[in-house]
């Protein structure tokens, strides 16, 4: 739950350049949406030479992932001859089910405003989560596009805390040293400010 500036894209797209080296962007989690553009690397204007997606590419129903190469780099491995095509096939390559899943989480993305809900979840976000700043031992609040997140700096009794969310009716996971939100694109502005309140509480309790 680290967020790059888009500097930071910049400067790794202009290092690969350099040295001749594939610039692989792993946007599983971010793609789709999630952090407020369709896809992360869109926010600094830089595009990989390999992407790789999954998650949200079936709006979460059926696991399937995608590897996105550019023209150059597909080219290099495309071949008639085996000895010089890249010959993988995954076990559960080309699942009928799960890329139909797919297309209809893509009409999806057509049809309805996706990008507009992200950035009213990402307002509420912030809202929500603002009054857990300057709390004992969080280390700092940010929110990008639906993804909100509350860093301490440390967590000592993970589980403990994870209980104590179950104890408010919400499902949140306390990871590593932070303690994040990444709602469903869907969520209700009334669904989505329980999960705040409770999140505020949870802290502000665990921590006294």
């Amino acid at each position: 739950m680290i967020f790059h500036a888009p500097q930071v894209l910049r400067a790794l797209r202009a290092l690969a350049d350099k040295y001749e080296l594939l610039l692989i962007f792993d946007e599983i989690f971010t793609g789709f949406g999630r952090t407020g553009a369709m896809f992360a690397c869109e926010q600094a204007d830089v595009v990989p030479d390999i992407i790789t997606l999954s998650k949200a590419l079936t709006g979460g129903t059926l696991p399937l992932a995608a590897t996105i190469a550019t023209r150059k780099v597909f080219e290099a491995f495309w071949s008639d001859d085996p000895q010089k095509a890249l010959m993988h096939g995954p076990t559960f390559m080309g699942n009928a089910l799960a890329c139909a899943a797919a297309n209809a989480s893509l009409d999806l993305f057509e049809s309805e405003p996706r990008l507009q809900q992200v950035a009213a979840i990402s307002t509420q976000l912030a809202q929500g989560l603002e009054p857990c700043r300057g709390l004992p031992h969080v280390k700092d609040v940010r929110v990008m596009g639906g993804i909100g997140v509350v860093e301490f700096d440390r967590i000592d009794d993970l589980n403990g805390l994870r209980t104590r969310f179950v104890e408010e009716g919400v499902f949140i996971r306390p990871f590593g040293n932070v303690v994040y939100l990444t709602p469903a694109f869907t969520i209700a502005p009334d669904e989505l400010r329980c999960l705040t309140d409770a999140l505020v509480k949870v802290v502000r309790t665990f921590q006294s």
